[in-house]
């Protein structure tokens, strides 16, 4: 089975972490929830408190089939401000491996330069034409821009998750995963 990173950063918009992770988990795919810190409770931008599995270091180096990044402020630039997170995101797309992000969070990728001359959208105002003028920016839901994966916020997090595990096995899996939803 596949295998995803999702760091989890304080101040993470909590709706994205945990729609992704459980609907990824739903579909098979092995999901390593990672703490920056040493502490692996932290509490997500409306207060929710998440466990993640592991500290970072422990994993940094691991091999992943995909990156996904949950937005939320404080906690997109909390990602910003970790250099380990910009290596991993590097690190899987000079290896053609999917990277994903939600909300804010497509500013990590932009940040690392991987949004140059590409196709993207985020939540509104996390990145703008004015100052990044070098990307594309849409105010589609879902940007598909060859391994680069971007959403839109919150209410974009279930497609989002949907769209992942079709990628990362097949639809017939993102077919089944949707129905039991009852959507």
């Amino acid at each position: 089975m596949p295998s995803v990173l999702i760091p989890l950063a304080e101040g993470c918009e909590e709706l994205e972490a945990v729609t992704l992770i459980d609907l990824l988990r739903r579909a098979g795919i092995t999901v390593v929830t990672a703490s920056l810190t040493e502490q692996l409770q932290l509490t997500a931008s409306r207060g929710v408190g998440l466990i993640a599995d592991v500290i970072l270091d422990k994993v940094v180096d691991d091999e992943f089939d995909m990156l996904v990044l949950p937005g939320g402020q404080p906690g997109t630039n909390n990602l910003n401000a970790d250099l380990r997170i910009h290596t991993i995101a590097n690190r899987l797309h000079r290896m053609n491996k999917p990277i994903a992000a939600i909300c804010a969070a497509p500013l990590i990728f932009a940040s690392s330069g991987l949004l140059q001359g590409k196709k993207a959208t985020c939540y509104p105002g996390s990145l703008t034409i004015e100052d990044r003028s070098d990307i594309s920016l849409s105010e589609e839901a879902i940007v598909i821009d060859k391994d680069i994966f971007t959403s839109r916020g919150p209410g974009t997090a279930m497609d989002f998750a949907l769209t992942l595990i079709e990628r990362l096995t097949n639809k017939q899996t993102r077919d089944e995963v949707e129905a039991d939803l009852v959507r």
